[in-house]
């Protein structure tokens, strides 16, 4: 046990760690620190997120897993036959497109100010901030106002762009970027193995997503509490087993 809990900790610094803060810690007052602000900058409590998708796996994102209001500050979403789907980043709603060749029309953004949904080709993006990125090295903030958004620059730095600009962006370095993801989500994999073994009873069902596994697991209490980056963990290595 005691090697378990020092390999996740030492897996504390990859993508996923900020999906470990639950909705408790939302409460805390996050002024306490500099790199407390700088982990939570993404993330609102679940009441104040608006999940767009339905289903039993709503809050996670379908590409990654990754809860959707831990990162709800660059969550995105577009519509598939009829029905929203719902994303923690460009980059796995880029990702679906391209890689899934899922059919996506009528791209939404968050505002980073207001904290809604608008029209991704009416955003105003702030990408290479010094705020935090999900699922890729470079940020990317949206606003509904040009001027929130140069403000956003002024303080963080970063260039503004259209989303037509960005897509191609993050379509140009997907392919990369999905590798180092790739690399990432097979160590936590691994430590998600290790974690189910030790904490959480038989699951003989097989998920085709990480979100759904998470969502079984929640729902079943099938490992107890398992919450954050235990469970991000777990789900992904039962979303590829």
């Amino acid at each position: 046990m005691k090697k378990i809990l020092l390999l996740v900790s030492i897996l504390g610094a990859t993508l996923f760690a900020n999906d470990m803060q639950n909705h408790k810690m939302m409460g805390h007052n996050m002024k306490n620190s500099d790199s407390k602000k700088m982990a939570n900058f993404r993330a609102v409590p679940l009441h104040k997120a608006t999940i767009l998708q339905k289903g039993d796996s709503k809050t996670y994102c379908p590409i990654c897993g990754m809860t959707l209001n831990m990162f709800y500050k660059t969550n995105h979403a577009a519509s598939h036959n009829g029905h929203d789907k719902q994303y923690c980043s460009i980059h796995c709603a880029v990702e679906d497109k391209e890689v899934n060749n899922t059919d996506l029309s009528n791209f939404k953004v968050v505002d980073a100010k207001t904290l809604k949904f608008i029209d991704s080709k009416n955003a105003f993006f702030v990408v290479g901030s010094s705020k935090p990125g999900t699922m890729s090295m470079v940020s990317k903030y949206a606003f509904s106002k040009k001027s929130d958004a140069q403000k956003f620059a002024n303080k963080n730095g970063g260039k503004i762009l259209k989303f037509n600009e960005l897509y191609l962006s993050v379509k140009k370095s997907l392919k990369k970027e999905m590798m180092m993801v790739s690399k990432k989500q097979a160590k936590a994999a691994k430590m998600g193995q290790k974690i189910y073994k030790k904490m959480c009873k038989q699951i003989d069902n097989k998920f085709s997503s990480t979100a759904q596994a998470k969502s079984f697991i929640t729902a079943n209490k099938t490992c107890g509490n398992l919450k954050g980056k235990k469970l991000q963990m777990v789900g992904l290595y039962l979303g590829k087993k």
